[in-house]
């Protein structure tokens, strides 16, 4: 489709947004989702977030509580500005398949045609004693192994994790370096993989598929994030980098020190304000609100939405896992979603679902039967304990 075509679609996503309505979610839900998140917060399980509900491309819940900044004694919005970590993955998994349509590329391509240094790779094999050896991999890794993690990369944990501290590999977030993420996957490359293609492990992959976008574009990755997909779904507010007139609606983050205790972590509001990002990490680095984040994940649910065809959907959406590649039971994973596969074991109203969340404390899930998207964002590392998650899919 066309520009005009998208423009179009984001018209539309405007005005179903622009209007609070709240049809299809009963007023006794709306109350127990109030008291929930005013409960959490007040117990100190949470500094504050934004829950947005929408039904059928209509805003049926779109909530702000506790504080975007508690020493600033600033109240959390409905626009405050999250770091949504692996919630960025979609997104630019989202560009390979614009890419493929384009035929730029082709997903069962070897991503070495694109990046040299994939053409050939190692992975690190346990043998007796606890120590390993590195061996050549069975075969090239594809860029479909990127898109649905099963490329054997994961994100320095595996035996070889000495070497990938070594290589300063120890962490998903790139924005506060001063290298290009090319040069980052370049040195990924070069390091034992924590097991052969063909096996789930999540990790760097999307990253390496940002890198492949710049090379298949010719754009940096922000330029074509924004030109193909941002700017033509009126995603005014996701981005790598926060100009200063913004700076005051990024979410503060914070720890947790035990059951109730929170303390914040003033280093990570600075990395993203100014302007200065090199490095555009494809898997982590992204910043956005629950109505922009809202927009994207409504144009997936629609078809596409002019940034992508029906086709391209369906391959997203749709388990590729199967049961050859096992991963986490009665989950799968798309081209960059997760998958729910077995409603026995969730017990979730639907067996069409596809989900993910980021390890800052966001998350979302889409039911395209019931014409349902819920995006949840707050601002928290180690969230270890907490159930808000689960209780808000059961409200």
């Amino acid at each position: 489709m066309d520009s005009t075509g998208r423009g179009r679609f984001a018209l539309v996503i405007a005005s179903a947004f622009s209007v609070q309505a709240l049809a299809g979610l009963s007023p006794e839900g709306q109350v127990r989702l109030d008291e929930f998140l005013d409960t959490y917060v007040a117990e100190g399980k949470i500094p504050g977030a934004v829950l947005q509900v929408t039904l059928d491309g209509r805003t049926a819940y779109h909530r702000a509580v506790g504080f975007r900044d508690r020493r600033a004694n600033s109240t959390m919005q409905p626009d405050t500005i999250f770091r949504i970590a692996s919630m960025s993955k979609p997104v630019t998994s989202a560009a390979v398949l614009m890419l493929q349509e384009r035929e730029a590329l082709a997903i069962g391509q070897p991503v070495g045609d694109f990046l040299p240094e994939y053409r050939s790779t190692t992975v690190a094999t346990a043998v007796e004693g606890g120590d390993y050896e590195i061996v050549d991999s069975v075969r090239p890794i594809t860029i479909r192994d990127l898109l649905t993690h099963t490329a054997g990369i994961g994100y320095g944990n595996g035996l070889a994790a000495a070497e990938w501290q070594a290589a300063g590999l120890d962490g998903g977030y790139f924005g506060r370096r001063d290298e290009p993420v090319r040069e980052i996957v370049r040195r990924i490359a070069r390091l034992p993989m924590d097991a052969q293609p063909g096996t789930f492990v999540y990790g760097y992959g999307t990253d390496i598929l940002g890198a492949l976008v710049e090379v298949a574009s010719g754009e940096s990755l922000d330029v074509f994030l924004e030109a193909e997909i941002f700017g033509p779904l009126g995603m005014a507010d996701t981005s790598f980098d926060l100009s200063s007139d913004k700076a005051e609606r990024l979410a503060a983050m914070y720890t947790r020190y035990g059951e109730h205790r929170m303390g914040r972590l003033v280093d990570y509001s600075g990395h993203y304000v100014g302007g200065r990002t090199v490095s555009y990490s494809g898997g982590a680095g992204l910043l956005s609100t629950t109505d922009d984040y809202t927009r994207f994940l409504e144009a997936i649910r629609q078809g596409g939405g002019g940034i992508l065809s029906r086709e391209s959907v369906e391959l997203m959406t749709t388990d590729q896992l199967g049961d050859d590649i096992p991963w986490m039971p009665g989950h799968g994973f798309g081209l960059g979603f997760g998958i729910l596969r077995d409603i026995d074991r969730d017990g979730r109203p639907s067996t069409i679902e596809f989900h993910w969340d980021g390890s800052y404390h966001t998350m979302f899930w889409v039911d395209p039967v019931e014409k349902l998207t819920v995006v949840y964002m707050a601002q928290l590392r180690r969230a270890i304990g907490l159930d808000d998650f689960r209780r808000i899919r059961a409200l």
